[in-house]
C-alpha cells in the first residue's frame, strides 16, 4: 500500500472501521456517550427545577439539544432516567450505612448519630438532587420487595436505621419499631428540608448545627424510651 495515501480498513477481529488512520468507531462511541451525557445532565437540571412529576421526556430532549426520539435510544422511559441519575449516589451512601451499621467497635447510639450526621450531610451535598434521590416515585417503606430498584434502595437504608433502633430501644421488629423507624426518618428529613434552599454550604450548616441535630435525635429517642415504658406499665 503506497505511503501517505488515505486508506480504508475493517477489523474482522476487532469490529472498527479505520478511514484515513482514523478509527470512527470509537468516534462515534464517543458521540453517542456524549448525547447520552448531555441527556442525563438536561434531566438532572429539569427534575431539579420542576420536580420529577412535571418534566417530560420532550422538554429533556429540547434541554439536551437533541430529539424526543433519541432519549428512547438511551433510556428506555423517565423512569429509566430517574434511575440512571440517582442509582449511583444512593448505592454509595447504602454502602457507607452497611458499613456503619456493622461496625463491632461502636455502641447502636453511637451508630445511629454517626448515620444522621452522614444522611444529613449527603443530602445538604447533593440539596438539589434530593427530593429526586428520595422522592420521586417512592413506595412505602413497607412494602414487599418494590418494583423499582430506586425503591429497593431507599427500603434498604429505611431498614438500617430500623435495625438500629430495633438494638438500642430493644424493640423486637414489628408495628411498633415500624412506627419508631418511620418517625426518625421523619426527623432526618425535615432537617434535610429545612435547608434544601438554603444557600449555606453544607459545612458551614454540619460545623455550625451538629450539636443541635444531635440534642434532637436524643430527645427524640428519650421520647421513645418513656412511650415504651408506658407502654409496659
Amino acid at each position: 500500500m503506497p505511503t501517505g495515501l488515505a486508506y480504508n480498513h475493517w477489523s474482522l477481529t476487532s469490529g472498527y472501521m479505520l478511514v484515513g488512520g482514523i478509527n470512527l468507531t470509537s468516534k462515534k462511541e464517543q458521540r453517542s456517550e456524549e448525547t447520552k451525557h448531555s441527556i442525563i445532565a438536561a434531566a438532572e437540571k429539569l427534575f431539579s427545577k420542576q420536580g420529577y412529576e412535571t418534566v417530560t421526556i420532550r422538554q429533556i430532549a429540547k434541554e439536551a439539544g437533541c430529539s424526543h426520539t433519541t432519549i428512547y435510544i438511551y433510556f428506555q422511559d423517565k423512569e429509566a432516567l430517574l434511575y440512571a441519575l440517582s442509582t449511583q449516589p444512593l448505592e454509595l451512601l447504602k454502602t457507607s450505612m452497611d458499613m456503619l451499621s456493622v461496625d463491632a467497635f461502636l455502641s447502636s447510639d453511637e451508630k445511629l448519630r454517626r448515620l444522621n450526621e452522614q444522611f444529613i450531610r449527603f443530602c445538604l451535598d447533593n440539596r438539589s438532587m434530593y427530593s429526586i434521590f428520595f422522592e420521586a416515585k417512592s413506595a412505602r417503606v413497607d412494602e414487599f420487595e418494590p418494583e423499582l430498584a430506586i425503591n429497593r434502595i431507599r427500603q434498604h437504608m429505611h431498614h438500617i436505621i430500623s435495625r438500629l433502633l430495633g438494638t438500642y430501644l430493644n424493640v423486637p421488629d414489628g408495628d411498633g419499631l415500624l412506627s419508631c423507624s418511620r418517625i426518625y426518618f421523619y426527623m432526618l428529613r425535615g432537617i434535610v428540608g429545612t435547608y434544601t434552599q438554603s444557600e449555606e454550604s453544607a459545612d458551614s450548616i454540619m460545623a455550625r448545627l451538629s450539636p443541635t441535630f444531635h440534642a434532637a435525635f436524643e430527645a427524640l429517642l428519650l421520647g421513645f424510651d418513656k412511650q415504651l415504658q408506658d407502654r409496659n406499665e
